[in-house]
Parts: structure tokens; sequence; C-alpha cells
């Protein structure tokens, strides 16, 4: 997915987004050591499904993310995280437009 996927970065956290199967978007989440000790990157990846939990209905729907963390992003809240979690996904054309409804 890394490779074939189209990527997106800011300073807390990489997107990667390809073509997945018709449905719901499935959403990956990884922190690397790079991130940080054991406590950090749990906290990392916590962060992130935290962030992307409530944004769920707004995507686009047959989409693969991976939400890749970076190693300022423990250190970050939660209102931080999904502030640029929502830069990336504008960026990508993911949400659902929201004069659509």
């Amino acid at each position: 997915m890394r490779r074939s996927g189209k990527s997106y970065a800011h300073p807390l956290l990489v997107l990667v987004v390809t073509d997945g199967e018709p449905g719901r978007p499935r959403v990956g989440v990884a922190a690397s050591r790079s991130v940080g000790s054991a406590v950090q990157r749990n906290r990392a990846r916590r962060l992130l499904r935290e962030a992307i939990r409530t944004m769920l209905p707004s995507l686009l729907d047959g989409r693969d993310l991976l939400l890749i963390a970076r190693p300022p992003l423990p250190s970050c809240s939660v209102f931080q995280v999904r502030e640029a979690l929502v830069t990336l996904l504008r960026r990508a054309e993911l949400l659902i437009p929201s004069d659509a409804a």
C-alpha cells in the first residue's frame, strides 16, 4: 500500500491513500520506532485512532487509508492531531462536501 498509494505529508503525520473495495473506507494506523518508546508509540496510535473515529462518517467510500505517526505527534493533543488530519484529508479530497447532504 505504501508504494502504490498517494501520500500527503504534515509535520505530525503522513496520510497514504489507495483505492480500496467499495463500501466503508478502511483505516490503518502505524507508528515506527522513530516516534519514540513503546509508550509514546502507543499514545501516537491512540491519538490517531481517536482523531479519525469521529471523521469516518464524512469520508468518501472505497478508499484505504494509512496514517503514519511522526515523532512530534505523541506530545500533541487530540485536537491538534484532528486539525492536522482534517488538513490532510482536505488536501487529498477525501471529505464528503458539506453541501451534498
